[in-house]
């Protein structure tokens, strides 16, 4: 695909929002469940993920998700509001409202059968911060990348993620050994032309499925709001030169 038609492609992405507000009841039942179904496949891991930071208890953050997903089928997600813009900020807040009625609740149980403990105020807080956040959030965007990447060499036969994978494992390992090894994995001899030809393609596409992925968080984006997102989640390198050629 070339850049402009990749500019395209982003200009028409349907963002998170749109299935933000399907989640939360507009349209059909079947809709609804569909979009619901779709929000919390994406994003679930990442959920568990924050709430376990914030928590620091599998237990307490297993009852937790479970109540994430209770509000979220049960339609909370109608008061959603896409002027705030970033999908992930939306995100955050409904769970730190999640975490913030966990401790509440927390703080009005009796006391332990010791009478002389008594707990520290930082011990009712939330633990995670901005940046446990962001590094989840980064993660979430990474691992689907990855995923849809392997998707894309099973339908396509295009060895980029084998090829990109090993060179993320071995990054100081040289092209003509980088053959060798590959030659052996997948069964078919290559050369060490082949490898930076192939990896150069399989880079293009992981920042191509990485853009995809950002821009469905955003409202509207422009190339300066997409930028800076991808700087602000620690994203750009990996997509600064598709930025470039996208920019002309």
């Amino acid at each position: 695909m070339s850049q402009p038609d990749l500019a395209h492609r982003i200009s028409q992405i349907q963002t998170l929002w749109t299935v933000v507000g399907q989640a939360g009841g507009e349209g059909t039942t079947h809709a609804v469940n569909a979009a619901q179904e779709q929000l919390l496949e994406r994003y679930g891991k990442a959920v568990y993920r924050y709430l376990l930071g914030a928590i620091r208890d599998s237990d307490a953050a297993d009852e937790l998700y479970q109540e994430f997903a209770l509000r979220f089928v049960r339609g909370d997600l109608a008061g959603a509001d896409p002027a705030r813009g970033r999908f992930r900020d939306y995100l955050k807040g409904v769970l730190s409202h999640l975490v913030g009625d966990h401790y509440r609740r927390k703080r009005k149980q009796p006391l332990a059968l010791n009478p002389e403990y008594e707990p520290s105020a930082a011990a009712d807080e939330p633990a995670l911060s901005d940046e446990d956040f962001l590094a989840s959030w980064r993660n979430e965007l990474l691992g689907r990348a990855w995923t849809a990447l392997a998707q894309h060499e099973k339908h396509n036969s295009q060895p980029f993620h084998t090829v990109l994978q090993y060179r993320a494992a071995h990054p100081e390992t040289r092209s003509e050994q980088m053959a060798e090894e590959l030659s052996s994995q997948m069964g078919k001899p290559v050369n060490a032309a082949w490898v930076r030809q192939t990896l150069h393609r399989a880079r293009e596409k992981f920042a191509e499925i990485l853009l995809d992925e950002v821009v469905q968080t955003l409202r509207g984006p422009t190339m300066n709001d997409l930028e800076q997102e991808l700087i602000d989640i620690g994203l750009i390198e990996y997509c600064r030169p598709a930025l470039a050629s996208m920019r002309g």
